[in-house]
């Protein structure tokens, strides 16, 4: 068993939970930074690490896993320590209002000021309800999520989903796949219009198949996938030949223990304050997917801003008795610890 005393735990290593360091650190609070997954980056290093992001100030595209190494450069003058690979299952506050939590392999963590940046907290591909699907699995042509691009250069790929992931995929194979065709029951996107109008564009121009009001409702192979079958509404199911089935149906959110530690919750999320993205129990804090509040939008650059504004009201609870004064970095630069 080993023991850390920090000023702030944070829970969740993606990228609001790093800014969530940076943030803090920028007023001097040491950070330790816990997550279940064996490396930072949260979502963007385990399911789409190759997945271009359109909407980081500042840069026009920027892959993911490459976000994720300039964030860690970032909170590097700050010296954060991690603890990963491991999940918070207690939390325990203690008399004098500081926290004690202990991980799956009983790490203890003392700390004056918990946050919860857990992103969707524990996650699983939702995947449609076709027969046999999951015989495809485990490299047999059905995928959940894209790790790397390249895996499907010159092969023939059907996507299925409305949102932003089917949407970013669907342009970013376009140069890739040797055929690829985007399967979607509605007739317009979730995703960003921008977005939704460049893959129109492409599939007017011939680089890819757009089949809109239309769903895939069977697999086909022997022990190999080599097609689906699709059924447009009110017309006759006909089948596609390809390599690879990817729906992209988003993911089923479970909070796991943070279900057990008296947090308000609704519809498997954090209500939280939104003068500062504090929780129900005083001391905790709530920011990025995992927290929900009236007009919430579940974007990076909104988890940034929960960031920002939840670590001038942790500075007030660890220096109480300090008075809390914002520095511009562009004048003041970014300061050690």
């Amino acid at each position: 068993m080993s023991t850390v005393t920090t000023d702030i735990c944070i829970i969740g290593a993606g990228p609001v939970g790093l800014f969530a360091v940076f943030e803090a650190g920028l007023l001097k609070m040491k950070c330790h930074v816990v997550d279940a997954l064996p490396q930072v980056g949260g979502q963007l290093s385990e399911i789409y690490p190759k997945k271009p992001i359109y909407d980081i100030p500042g840069f026009p595209s920027i892959l993911a896993g490459d976000l994720i190494k300039n964030q860690m450069e970032q909170i590097a003058p700050f010296h954060p320590t991690f603890t990963l690979g491991e999940s918070v299952e207690d939390l325990e506050k203690l008399e004098d209002g500081s926290f004690r939590l202990v991980t799956s392999e009983k790490t203890e963590i003392f700390c004056k000021v918990v946050v919860i940046a857990g992103g969707l907290g524990c996650f699983e591909p939702r995947k449609p309800a076709i027969e046999n699907l999951t015989s495809y699995e485990g490299g047999k042509g059905v995928n959940y999520m894209i790790l790397d691009p390249e895996y499907y250069r010159d092969k023939r790929v059907v996507l299925a989903g409305g949102g932003d992931s089917a949407l970013d995929w669907a342009i970013f194979l376009a140069d890739v796949a040797k055929e690829l065709t985007l399967v979607h029951r509605g007739t317009t996107f979730r995703g960003a219009p921008e977005s939704a109008a460049k893959v129109t564009s492409l599939a007017e121009e011939g680089h890819m198949r757009l089949l809109l009001k239309s769903n895939v409702t069977e697999v086909h192979g022997e022990g190999q996938l080599n097609a689906v079958t699709v059924v447009p509404d009110g017309g006759e199911a006909y089948q596609i030949e390809t390599d690879y089935f990817i729906p992209l149906f988003g993911l089923v959110p479970k909070l796991g223990p943070l279900e057990n530690w008296g947090l308000e919750l609704e519809k498997s999320a954090i209500v939280v304050n939104t003068v500062d993205y504090s929780t129900n129990i005083p001391g905790v804090y709530a920011i990025g997917d995992i927290n929900t509040y009236p007009g919430k939008l579940k974007l990076i650059l909104c988890g940034y801003h929960e960031a920002a504004l939840m670590a001038q009201s942790a500075y007030s609870v660890i220096n109480p008795d300090k008075k809390f004064v914002l520095k511009y970095t562009t004048v003041n630069g970014v300061p050690t610890m």
